[in-house]
């Protein structure tokens, strides 16, 4: 199976309802900015690549393409960055459209900057001016670094009506890291509303890939939790409780044991986990008014009245 693709995978979605300017695009490349860069991720690993599918209707319509095959030109488009054009011959033919027609259109798809497309389209043309606008915001956001415009993105989903993109590493040897666009008339097409909307899908196969080359990938399998809490009894353990949730609310991350387990099986929890220490909890403790602490790294384990507990 492919590098970064599976079967099943979890996605993160954002989408932006009601916003009908490019403010809305700006907005969630911002978070995705901020959330490659929680992840420790740079500008240097990742990219975001912007186009507009206003552009490509612009430039169908040029070399004489019917707008009822716009959607379909635009999937064929879409399978050129996975294979060679030939390949595409037959689709070509059956969408009723001629090989020399859809040459043209992937000639002018060479064009590199938003400057070439405005001497071909206009500098009013809507694709051309939402381009500008959101470069212009980016800069604004201090994400420039991090977008660039590449005309040949299209998105092979048919609902897209405006501004399309792409996150990918910069090696190029994954798949599309994440990737969304905007969709204005997708709910009206359903029985909806005619709300304008933009939004992205960010799975975490493909981010998980580029993690671990990277060396970025959380250990999972040693929380970041402070101490484990441990009531030997049932009876003990809603006093324990008290404790935990003073300890917790001053940011102290407790793991308390829910069920009744023999204490070894605690400690090995512990030790697996690499949780520094154990909080328990038994009769003779609490008829003292006490606590045990054991220290997981020494092995030294001393009992401590409830306040002493930090």
């Amino acid at each position: 199976m492919t590098r970064g693709r599976r079967r099943e995978h979890y996605q993160w979605n954002m989408d932006i309802f009601g916003v009908g300017g490019v403010e809305a695009e700006a907005e969630l490349l911002s978070a995705i900015v901020f959330s490659f860069e929680r992840m420790g991720i740079s500008a240097k690993d990742v990219g975001i690549k912007i186009n507009s599918r206003k552009l490509l209707n612009d430039l169908m319509m040029r070399v004489g393409i019917p707008s009822d095959k716009w959607v379909a030109t635009c999937v064929l488009v879409d399978k050129l960055d996975k294979v060679e054009f030939v390949a595409l011959t037959k689709e070509i033919n059956e969408l009723g459209l001629s090989v020399s027609t859809m040459e043209e259109l992937v000639s002018l798809l060479q064009l590199r900057t938003i400057e070439e497309y405005a001497t071909q389209l206009g500098e009013d043309a809507e694709g051309v001016r939402d381009i500008r606008r959101l470069f212009a915001l980016a800069e604004a956001y201090d994400i420039r670094d991090w977008v660039e415009f590449d005309p040949s993105v299209v998105r092979g989903l048919a609902y897209y009506t405006g501004i399309v993109f792409e996150g990918f590493d910069r090696s190029r040897e994954l798949r599309a890291i994440c990737g969304g666009g905007r969709y204005d008339k997708l709910l009206e097409s359903i029985g909806g509303d005619a709300v304008p909307a933009v939004g992205f899908g960010f799975g975490d196969a493909v981010i998980v890939e580029l993690l671990k080359s990277k060396n970025l990938l959380p250990n999972f399998a040693h929380p970041n939790i402070d101490c484990i809490a441990y009531a030997m009894t049932d009876g003990l353990r809603g006093k324990l409780m008290q404790e935990v949730q003073k300890l917790r609310r001053r940011g102290i991350a407790v793991d308390a044991i829910l069920e009744e387990k023999k204490p070894k099986w605690v400690f090995q929890r512990a030790d697996k986990a690499k949780i520094p220490y154990v909080v328990i909890l038994g009769e003779d403790e609490d008829q003292q008014g006490l606590v045990s602490v054991k220290n997981m790294v020494t092995g030294q384990q001393q009992r401590v009245a409830y306040n002493e507990l930090s």
